[in-house]
């Protein structure tokens, strides 16, 4: 009997990606008409914010967590807050409520949705990709969305980018955001926030996070990072690499929070 069972679970990996692919494939069919449907959007939208709410709710902070109530970032605000891609699902939650906030937010069909579920918070929506590696080659849409983001900014709200470029080097900063701090003359404020319970989705390009509920959470601003008006090339690049270093800093004392507290 042990004979015949080997090459059964021999076969079990092939099995499991073969249903994967056909996951995969059924996704990419019924994607686009999930899309065009409002009617699931709408459903979809509700789901998710309802999820966030339920995972934020069930996750206290744990201690060593940046508490913004208290006043120490006030003088730094209006601000940047930047964020890694597949780290920031949290961010709607975690935001406090009575600032405004505009967050950019890409213009792929598959990004609508991020879109929809942060309005659900009473977040504004700024369509655009900022993560650039080159600032002279910004596409009509991220320079758009950059003069938005600069003009909340101006009118006291703060804003929030994702830092990495999408598809490109994950939690390793773009030139757009240092851009941003540039012309705006705000400071960027690099923000990180996990769950103790999480499910990572490791084929993933940016290492995605589900956060889960029922555990215990962690939030944390890392050390602001200027940008002089007058920065050129070389200033530029060193402040990119400075915000790199800054966010995975507080990334990994995020983790650290929760994989440590008892």
């Amino acid at each position: 009997m042990e004979q015949e069972a080997a090459p059964a679970e021999a076969q079990a990996p092939a099995v499991r990606e073969k249903r994967q692919t056909a996951l995969k494939r059924l996704w990419r069919r019924i994607r686009q008409p999930l899309a065009r449907s409002r009617v699931t959007k709408a459903v979809l939208t509700s789901l998710l914010s309802w999820f966030l709410r339920l995972v934020r709710l069930t996750n206290p902070l744990t201690r060593g967590s940046t508490v913004v109530a208290d006043g120490e970032y006030e003088h730094l605000q209006p601000g940047i807050i930047a964020l890694w891609h597949g780290q920031h699902l949290m961010a709607p939650v975690f935001y406090p409520k009575g600032r405004p906030l505009v967050a950019m937010v890409s213009r792929s069909a598959d990004a609508e949705l991020n879109a929809l579920v942060v309005e659900k918070f009473g977040i504004e929506a700024v369509r655009g990709s900022g993560g650039r590696d080159n600032t002279r080659h910004l596409d009509k849409g991220g320079a758009k969305a950059l003069i938005a983001l600069k003009k909340s900014l101006v009118a006291g709200k703060n804003v929030a980018m994702i830092a990495d470029i999408p598809h490109g080097t994950p939690r390793d900063a773009g030139l757009g955001v240092i851009l941003l701090a540039r012309l705006s003359g705000r400071p960027i404020l690099p923000a990180a926030m996990t769950t103790s319970r999480r499910k990572v989705l490791e084929k993933s390009w940016d290492k995605t996070t589900i956060n889960l509920p029922f555990g215990r959470s962690s939030f944390v601003i890392g050390t602001p990072v200027f940008v002089p008006k007058d920065a050129d090339d070389a200033e530029m690049e060193r402040k990119r690499q400075e915000l790199t270093a800054s966010l995975n800093e507080a990334t990994a004392k995020a983790y650290a929070l929760v994989d440590t507290a008892q």
